[in-house]
């Protein structure tokens, strides 16, 4: 079967059972890393410390949505 034969029998599937393929088709594409997940805590925490030890200012997300306006 090729890819033609799957997306023709995919567009005959219910909205809701498409919708699921598609989110199926997706999260094999997005596949965790564990390298990246452990590099984004360790920066999480160095950020954290910065915020509570009055080394980083942040911003009010009323603040920041209301820049994007």
């Amino acid at each position: 079967m090729n890819g033609a034969e799957i997306l023709r029998q995919a567009l005959a599937l219910k909205a809701e059972e498409r919708f699921a393929v598609i989110e199926g088709l997706i999260k094999s594409l997005d596949e965790p890393s564990k390298e990246v997940d452990e590099i984004w805590a360790e920066e999480a925490e160095k950020r954290l410390k910065a915020v509570r030890e009055g080394r980083l200012e942040t911003i009010p997300m009323a603040e920041v949505f209301a820049e994007e306006q």
